[in-house]
């Protein structure tokens, strides 16, 4: 009988079978593995979109300057900029930032302002030593390019008060969870790191330059406007799902003036412009007061106190500062017509100084008054008033000039004498007389007024030293 022996076939397939299970499961085990150490996803780069590309012969820039708080001013000037883009057909709006931050009310104007742009918005952090503190931290977030130069800030956006207080613990809360949406929904927008921009809110974080534009904060880090545009040239810029590259000779930057209304809004929200607005305005009232009837003051007064509680209803203003400093106002005003040996004046110095100091507190990116300023102001008022004071006892101590009293110690020439009584010439005008002594007077001599008793003169004989003399002119 023949041998029973294994066919080679078959030995074959099931050392297949076992090779091809084996390489099954080590496949898994590496799919399994790399699936554990791939991200989630993805963050978007606008550099490695997959959008078309497509190059220009030109590119025209408005460019405009945000270099101060954030306040209505800048609303109205963002406002100004969009229209002109539109009006010129431009190709993209830079704003070059450098804030401390602001109003949230305006900054979220400017916020809407940038999401709904026709025309892409690139915001430059710059130049060298600018920051975009608070409120610059949501238009950088906004920006459909945003772009740091070195040896610059970015960050501390917790909200406070306008006054520069921390807030409550409850509104606080729902303030924080509004900025924090706010921020995340257009980080994630942009393809930016999401988690710092929270942390921006939540912690107060701050960031330089180069530390974010490693960590995905920031898309470039140029040094200037014009290597920010020869980097938008080669990378590309996002306009209607397409990214639009040009030559470094293709680029144009149109420099937008802010204009008279801007210029002038802002010297309005400058803290010391609305402080002096505020004492000028005061200040014109008070002489009004004083000085019934001389309007000027009182027309300018009323003027510079409506323009500085403007500024004030924008800026952080403290009620206690501005309730202290008409306190102070109030306190000059009743010197007037108190005597009070200055005591209330210097009560009113008191308050002006502590008022001036509360005015005005930081918040929101605003500045204060420089304690310099409070101090040559307070110091100046102490000097007009001690002025005042010097001139009110100069005159107080001075002999009457006018009226019956101005003849007391006149000297006067006797024109009729009888007796003890007679007429004598003083002062332009003859005055019935009455003598006091009347040993070596005649007529032409000279007397000296001791008393006026109605229309009569007491006199008695003059000597040089005891006498005055009216400068009147003789009537014939």
């Amino acid at each position: 009988m023949p041998c029973e022996h294994t066919t080679p076939d078959r030995f074959s397939f099931r050392i297949s079978i076992r090779v091809m299970s084996f390489f099954i499961i080590l496949s898994t085990l590496l799919l399994s593995v790399s699936a554990r150490a791939a991200p989630a996803e993805a963050p978007h780069d606008i550099a490695t979109s997959e959008k078309p590309r497509t190059t220009v012969d030109t590119f025209h820039v408005l460019e405009c300057a945000i270099d101060a708080a954030i306040t209505p001013a800048q609303v109205d000037l963002l406002e100004k900029v969009f229209l002109l883009a539109k009006e010129r057909h431009a190709d993209m709006i830079l704003l070059r930032l450098d804030t401390p931050g602001g109003l949230a009310s305006s900054m979220r104007d400017m916020v809407k302002q940038i999401l709904n742009a026709s025309v892409p918005v690139a915001v430059w952090v710059g130049p060298a030593g600018a920051q975009a503190a608070s409120a610059g931290v949501f238009l950088v977030a906004a920006a459909d390019i945003a772009a740091m130069s070195p040896q610059t800030t970015l960050g501390s956006a917790s909200p406070v008060t306008s006054s520069g207080e921390d807030i409550s613990e409850t509104m606080a809360k729902k303030i924080q969870n509004d900025f924090t949406s706010l921020l995340r929904g257009m980080a994630k927008h942009r393809g930016r790191n999401v988690e710092w921009y929270v942390s921006s809110v939540t912690k107060s974080e701050n960031v330089t330059a180069s530390e974010a534009v490693m960590e995905r904060i920031v898309d470039l880090l140029a040094i200037s406007e014009t290597d920010l545009m020869n980097q938008l040239g080669r990378r590309g810029v996002p306009i209607n799902n397409t990214m639009v590259t040009f030559d470094e000779n293709a680029w144009t930057i149109e420099h937008v003036d802010p204009g008279f209304r801007y210029r002038v809004l802002s010297w309005l929200l400058d803290p010391q412009i609305a402080y002096f607005l505020l004492l000028g305005g005061m200040a014109g009232l008070f002489f009004e007061l004083a000085t019934p009837g001389a309007v000027l003051p009182g027309v300018i007064g009323g003027l510079c106190l409506v323009l500085g509680l403007y500024s004030m209803s924008i800026l952080p203003t403290s009620a206690a500062g501005l309730l202290l400093i008409v306190f102070a106002v109030v306190l000059f005003i009743l010197e007037l017509f108190i005597t009070s040996f200055g005591l209330l004046s210097l009560a009113g110095l008191i308050g002006l100084f502590l008022g001036s100091l509360l005015l005005f507190r930081t918040g929101e990116g605003m500045s204060t008054i420089p304690l310099s300023t409070i101090i040559v102001t307070v110091s100046g008022m102490a000097i007009i008033l001690l002025s005042i004071a010097t001139l009110a006892a100069r005159a107080f101590r001075r002999k009457p000039q006018l009226g019956t009293e101005g003849l007391i110690g006149a000297r006067a020439e006797i024109r009729k004498i009888d007796g003890d009584s007679g007429k004598v010439f003083v002062a332009g005008e003859l005055w019935k007389a009455h003598f006091l002594k009347t040993s070596d007077l005649t007529n032409g001599s000279y007397v000296r007024v001791v008393r006026v008793n109605g229309l009569v003169l007491d006199v008695e004989p003059a000597t040089d030293t005891n006498s005055i003399t009216l400068q009147h002119a003789e009537h014939p």
